[in-house]
């Protein structure tokens, strides 16, 4: 069971992951996953960002703001005195490390990859010592222990590290099968692993998920629940399309489609362990827990006949387009494009390019768009091929997403037409190989009414929802 910064954002609602560990999980053997509370990997990242600039006031303010969060949830979490002092214990440890580093950084007004991962990870390590002292208080043998200390062990690409998979298998199974054998429930830190030397990594946003399907491919789990604040998958963000439905099964495919789509975003990675070995995830709401959410399984048999299952919004994006006739018949052009792309460490999102070759169109982050023009100019105007770089900030990105669309005719056809009729011009068109994901680029004025209109026109809100 993981449980997102939402389902553990208080004392009380620290309880409620609780109260679900033991009820949800009875007759089970159990691991549980938990993220930082609520918005404090963000507030960790404000204090990296003063840290680095010497800005000694803010820092401590943090600081203090970020201890007394945790004091506080912890008294009103755990009543019991011994548990309680077990558990201050820990959090006191972190804390101190956690203004050692946040102050030598202030002082040097510097924060090397390394440093900010031991930051950042301190959001994991102060929840999840609170989370267990609440499973004790509730007759529960509940052991606490770090992603590294659990057996995740990454690469050292501080900030977005990537477990080494088939150490980080066998470790997690060594360390945690004997303990659930032992009939213990262990309590580990979302979003964190550990260099072969021990230094602490992060695993990107969206990584406690990533962590807890890692745990149960090692350990074999039978499932695994995602838990957060939306009940499930949803055919549309909600806040859009007031009736949308949440998916009741779906693909490992078409759920990885979705992965940066919506209101439950995915580590990228997520479904990788599970998939190869077939373990059902389900998505849950922490607050209704009687509803069964959305299980991503394989070769799901509900909607079968529906065409599309999805369709999603990526805000804060931009077009960047480089364009000169003479890029025509000319091998290796798009490979310098996207060399310098990534040696600038800006992800591409989406890629169209016309058959003419004449011109590449790149969709990224909003806030890289000026990073990534500024390269590109300086690297390849002025040499031979490359004439015009143009750049876009006013658009959005449209996914529609859905497994049978590699075999059924008509798709574009329809989602074309319902764009037409609401007389919206579409910028930008791409399609990956899988054919399970036909994405959109549309002017950001327009984004909403594309969503709503697409999921109209494939009747995504009559989907049984049973």
């Amino acid at each position: 069971m993981k449980f997102g910064g939402s389902s553990v954002a208080s004392a009380e609602r620290i309880k409620n992951v609780a109260d679900r560990v033991k009820g949800n999980g009875k007759g089970h053997q159990v691991v549980v996953v938990c993220s930082a509370m609520g918005d404090v990997t963000d507030e960790l990242l404000a204090l990296c960002a003063d840290a680095s600039k010497g800005m000694e006031k803010p820092v401590e303010e943090r600081l203090a703001s970020i201890r007394e969060t945790h004091l506080a949830a912890l008294t009103a979490t755990v009543s019991d005195k011994a548990v309680r002092r077990q558990v201050l214990g820990m959090l006191n440890v972190t804390l101190s490390q956690l203004e050692k580093l946040a102050r030598g950084s202030t002082v040097l007004g510097e924060l090397t990859p390394r440093s900010k991962d031991a930051i950042l990870a301190c959001g994991e390590r102060l929840s999840n010592p609170i989370v267990m002292g609440a499973l004790i208080e509730r007759g529960m043998d509940a052991v606490y222990m770090t992603g590294g200390e659990a057996g995740i062990m990454t690469d050292d690409r501080f900030g977005d590290a990537t477990p080494l998979m088939e150490v980080t298998k066998f470790q997690v199974k060594e360390k945690l099968a004997p303990l659930l054998a032992e009939g213990k429930t262990p309590v580990v830190t979302g979003y964190i692993g550990a260099t072969q030397r021990g230094d602490i990594t992060t695993l990107g946003r969206g990584g406690s998920d990533f962590t807890g399907t890692t745990i149960a491919a090692a350990i074999d789990a039978d499932e695994v629940w995602i838990w957060s604040d939306v009940d499930g998958l949803m055919t549309a963000d909600p806040r859009i399309v007031p009736d949308a439905r949440v998916l009741r099964e779906i693909s490992y495919e078409e759920a990885g489609e979705m992965a940066v789509f919506g209101a439950k975003a995915l580590h990228p990675r997520t479904l990788e362990p599970v998939a190869e070995k077939g373990i059902p995830v389900r998505f849950r709401n922490t607050f209704k827990p009687e509803d069964p959410g959305s299980l991503v399984k394989k070769n799901p048999r509900l909607y079968a006949k529906n065409v599309v299952k999805a369709v999603a919004l990526v805000k804060e994006v931009a077009v960047i387009t480089v364009a000169g006739a003479s890029m025509v018949g000319k091998p290796g052009s798009a490979a310098r494009i996207f060399e310098v792309m990534g040696r600038i460490g800006i992800n591409v999102l989406m890629i169209s390019q016309s058959v003419s070759e004449s011109n590449i169109s790149m969709v990224v982050a909003r806030s890289s768009m000026e990073k990534g023009a500024n390269a590109l100019e300086l690297a390849l105007l002025g040499q031979g091929g490359y004439r015009h770089i143009l750049t876009e900030d006013d658009v959005s990105a449209i996914a529609i997403v859905g497994g049978a669309m590699r075999t059924t005719m008509g798709v574009a056809s329809t989602a074309f037409g319902a764009i037409s009729a609401k007389r919206i011009n579409i910028k930008m068109i791409a399609s990956g190989s899988s054919n399970q994901n036909l994405s959109l680029i549309v002017a950001e004025k327009d984004a909403k009414d594309t969503v709503r209109a697409i999921h109209s026109a494939f009747k995504l809100d009559k989907l049984n929802s049973r």
